[in-house]
């Protein structure tokens, strides 16, 4: 902060009878402030020496002020300019003490985490923290956005140590998997948060709290985009899920899913073709071809193959009315008998909404699928997520063959 420096009043001028004409010399003016020898006569004279002290006196008082203020000034000034560039920047001894919770925001660089350390006085200064850090700077640039648990007054080096860690990072955060379902969300946000389930539950009833789009259709399903979250720690559960919708709108821009229309579907059918192109696979690069069966399984392109037109026959779908599936490649033949509107081996089209949340390369898939006339698709090795495509049934009884050797390989893995 800078100092002002006082400003000096204006003393008032004295009153002064006429200058006499031989005050006048090679034309400049002497000016009478009462400090020389006074000609004039006596009455004159005595009134001058009343006042010549007082005079004396104001203008001393007004230097003395005036020096004493730049004084000041400058005293403060080089105070500022230390603070700023001194060499030896202010630090804590440590270890600190009491507990403060710092947030890092997105895109903070080094500087910026030193002011929100100093604001919470976690660090003495910026110049202590951005010092510390710069001695570990291919760390420091792999702090993750989030809130730390931290102390006051601590040492510069231990706050860098402290960010770095990983452990710190991770402690703070809630990681949601591409294609867990909005159960399985709110199972790991009770579980890492402390808040009761029932309050997530409740909060999903919430569809203006929580953002949702409209073609949502109230149902958070499919738009509780899967990625990190760091959490404040009064966020409450519908702050948390509204987080997550939020997400899934920015990255739905991004896509954009307002494409839709040029695949030939609706906002929310391309989430919920998206959700089941994410259960199906797990490698992103296999997505585009997913993509692309289901749309020949839509049109009719496949039933030169034996598959009904409009039928996509996803295990997924069938999982999901099932609860997940527990971990299950197969389907039960029950299961596949159902009338349940996502039992896609009876039901035509896509079921009425997402079976999970999918993450951005499934739905890009959508706008990008293969062309290569593909009408089937199986996992051949469930540790790697090796998939195989096929345009014929009797390509695809070859691969499934793959699947089920692997199986018998790795007893117990196929359930």
């Amino acid at each position: 902060m800078s100092q002002h420096e006082p400003t000096p009043g204006h003393e008032p001028v004295p009153e002064h009878e006429p200058v006499p004409e031989d005050r006048h010399e090679h034309g400049h003016e002497e000016l009478d402030l009462g400090l020389r020898e006074d000609r004039s006569p006596g009455r004159r004279r005595n009134r001058r020496k009343r006042r010549g002290p007082w005079g004396c006196l104001v203008i001393l008082v007004i230097v003395i002020a005036l020096i004493g203020g730049v004084a000041y000034a400058g005293v403060k000034g080089l105070d500022w300019v230390r603070g700023q560039f001194s060499s030896e920047a202010e630090d804590y001894p440590g270890p600190g003490q009491g507990e403060v919770v710092v947030e890092v925001s997105q895109g903070d660089g080094t500087a910026a985490i030193g002011r929100s350390l100093k604001a919470a006085d976690v660090v003495k200064s910026v110049t202590a923290f951005t010092d510390a850090a710069s001695q570990r700077a291919d760390e420091v640039a792999k702090i993750q956005p989030g809130f730390y648990s931290m102390k006051k007054q601590m040492k510069a080096t231990d706050a860098v140590a402290l960010l770095v860690d990983p452990a710190n990072a991770d402690a703070n955060a809630v990681v949601i998997p591409e294609g867990f379902r909005t159960d399985q969300v709110v199972a790991r946000l009770a579980k890492t948060t402390g808040i009761k389930k029932a309050e997530f539950e409740k909060a999903l009833e919430d569809a203006d709290g929580l953002g949702l789009p409209a073609y949502a259709e109230g149902e958070a399903e499919g738009y509780l985009f899967p990625a990190k979250y760091s959490f404040a720690p009064d966020d409450t559960a519908l702050d948390m899920l509204a987080a997550m919708v939020k997400r899934y709108k920015t990255v739905a821009e991004e896509v954009p899913v307002s494409g839709a229309s040029e695949a030939g579907l609706d906002e929310h059918d391309f989430i919920t073709m998206a959700s089941i192109i994410e259960k199906e696979v797990n490698r992103p690069e296999d997505m585009p071809a997913v993509a692309e069966v289901i749309f020949n399984r839509l049109d009719g392109t496949c039933v030169e193959q034996g598959i009904p037109k409009g039928l996509l026959q996803m295990d997924s779908t069938v999982h999901f009315l099932e609860g997940g599936g527990a971990g299950s490649v197969y389907t039960s033949a029950e299961a596949r008998e159902s009338d349940s509107p996502y039992n896609t081996y009876r039901q035509a089209g896509l079921p009425p909404g997402p079976i999970a949340s999918p993450g951005q390369a499934a739905m890009e898939a959508i706008l990008e699928p293969t062309d290569k006339g593909y009408c089937f698709f199986v996992a051949v090795d469930l540790d790697t997520g090796e998939t195989r495509f096929a345009r014929t049934g009797a390509e695809h009884t070859a691969n499934t063959q793959l699947l089920q050797e692997w199986c018998r390989e790795n007893s117990g893995r196929c359930g």
